[in-house]
């Protein structure tokens, strides 16, 4: 019997991101198995993320350690913003270079403070730390208890929260489940006027737990705990707020997951990444998570953190949320333009990238910490140099696994990447002994031959004299189930894949 030569077109290949967590051979065309260095732009295409700028071009302070862990933005109402930072046990000024700021005879073992903005001032805590102050007033990083408006004794707990016209904080070392308040527009303030406490280990809803971040949201004051959530209404006046809900059995894992997205909170439980507005409707049952397709992979990497906590982000620019787990390298990036049907979120990992700080400035410029200092999120090389962007489908069987597929060629569109180098990959029968061939992606003088309007192409994010190349790569072997990926190395283009055009033979039944 004569074989049937087919053509077999994949639109927007990764359109739908990453799954790991379902059966390969069930998913659609437009899952991938690797997405790596990748986010999802603008038009639904699988693309290069942006690389790292060093801004800190002085790295003496920090040498040695980790590097930067914690980035705030002094918000100043009259005059220009500040970056404070964290890193080596000591707090820092600047960004391009890093001014040792730590108080004298102030002594730090450890960076993981929580900072925040209020009533003109940058508020730090950390576990067993007396809190610091900064603000313009001063010019200096100084204690709490020395601050002019200082009263009381400040509570060092390792989660802080500005809202409702004071500052919470809850977590202390020997006590995990009160939750004191500062004096009203008065963060130094901790003792007299309105401020005041509440234990909450009476309201749990599943038994003891402790309290692990908090956030407002909706006019409510939401406790975390690890395996549960609390909700108090009227936190204007905490003298008189009172319980509004509480949900069993979803938790946070930890505190700087928490991120408000507008419309939402996210939050990394011990189930994966979750939604609290869908947790509300779906109360200790909640059948649908942002990571669902992703979630075994999360939770085995979480796993392998050794004292290390997680960082995250929100950035409406860019459309992402993301999360970071420094000890294994990873990032995990999920796209919060549009949910899937069944409620997650499209999901892409950066791999090598060990992000320990995260932090979006009030002009929307995401800086990162690294062990050199502070760098931003921008341009298409990591500080100078190239770096590798992956796909890989799943297995396709083109609608019979039972079936010989023979490939003839395979067709990758790509739009960007004037003059990078692609390695068109492909495989049989789940094996990953791939076969190999190099394309050049617009090298030379090629201009458009495929209009914009079709391919929806934006001239801000892509030259317009080149803009779209589809290289041939004439495909050997054959098996009942094929693998087909691509490797780009990203050198200061940005590159998408619009398209796999797969021309094949459908032969005899195996």
């Amino acid at each position: 019997m004569a074989q049937d030569r087919q053509n077999i077109t994949i639109a927007a290949p990764a359109f739908r991101g990453l799954n790991t967590q379902d059966s390969p051979l069930s998913l659609d065309a437009s899952f991938a198995s690797i997405a790596d260095n990748c986010i999802i732009d603008q038009y639904g295409r699988i693309g290069s993320r942006k690389g790292f700028t060093a801004v800190t071009t002085s790295t003496t302070p920090i040498d040695g350690s980790n590097g930067i862990e914690v980035i705030k933005e002094y918000i100043d109402p009259v005059g220009a913003n500040v970056v404070i930072s964290a890193g080596n046990n000591k707090i820092f000024t600047g960004t391009t270079t890093l001014t040792d700021a730590t108080p004298a005879a102030y002594t730090i073992t450890t960076n993981n403070w929580k900072m925040v903005n209020f009533n003109d001032h940058l508020y730090m805590f950390q576990l067993g730390y007396e809190p610091l102050i900064y603000s313009a007033h001063t010019g200096v990083v100084e204690t709490m208890s020395s601050h002019a408006h200082a009263t009381g004794t400040p509570p060092q707990g390792n989660e802080v929260l500005a809202a409702f016209g004071r500052l919470w904080v809850a977590d202390f070392s020997t006590d995990k489940s009160t939750i004191y308040w500062s004096d009203l527009l008065n963060g130094s303030g901790w003792s007299g006027g309105s401020t005041g406490s509440i234990d909450i280990s009476k309201v749990w809803p599943n038994g003891l737990d402790e309290i692990v971040a908090l956030a407002a949201h909706n006019g409510f004051l939401i406790i975390f705990g690890k395996n549960s959530i609390v909700v108090y209404q009227g936190a204007s006046d905490p003298t008189t707020m009172s319980l509004a809900d509480t949900i069993a059995n979803v938790g946070c894992i930890d505190r700087d997951t928490v991120q408000p997205t507008g419309t939402d909170l996210l939050f990394m439980s011990n189930e994966g990444l979750r939604s609290f507005g869908r947790t509300i409707q779906e109360k200790s049952m909640p059948v649908r998570d942002i990571s669902k397709n992703v979630r075994n992979d999360l939770l085995y990497i979480n796993a392998q953190q050794v004292n290390s906590p997680l960082r995250s982000i929100y950035s409406p620019e860019e459309a992402f949320y993301l999360l970071s787990f420094s000890d294994s390298k990873y990032v995990y990036c999920f796209d919060m333009r549009t949910a899937l049907e069944d409620g997650a979120h499209r999901v892409t990992t950066w791999s090598d990238t060990t992000l320990r700080a995260l932090e979006r400035t009030q002009d929307g410029l995401l800086y990162v910490g690294n062990t050199n200092g502070i760098a931003t999120y921008s341009n298409y090389q990591d500080y100078g140099l190239s770096y590798d962007m992956s796909y890989f489908s799943n297995p396709l069987s083109f609608g019979d696994s039972s079936r010989l597929k023979i490939l003839k060629e395979i067709i990758v569109t790509f739009i960007g990447g004037q003059g990078a180098q692609a390695v068109v990959n492909w495989g049989y029968d789940y094996s990953q002994a791939y076969t190999k061939q190099i394309v050049e992606i617009n090298s030379g003088s090629k201009t458009a031959y495929y209009n914009q309007s079709e391919y929806n192409v934006s001239t801000s994010e892509y030259s317009p004299s080149i803009i779209v190349d589809r290289p041939k790569t004439k495909t050997t072997g054959s098996g009942t189930v094929v693998t087909i990926g691509v490797d780009a190395t990203i050198n200061q283009n940005a590159l998408s894949l619009q398209e796999l055009n797969i021309q094949a033979l459908i032969g005899r039944m195996i």
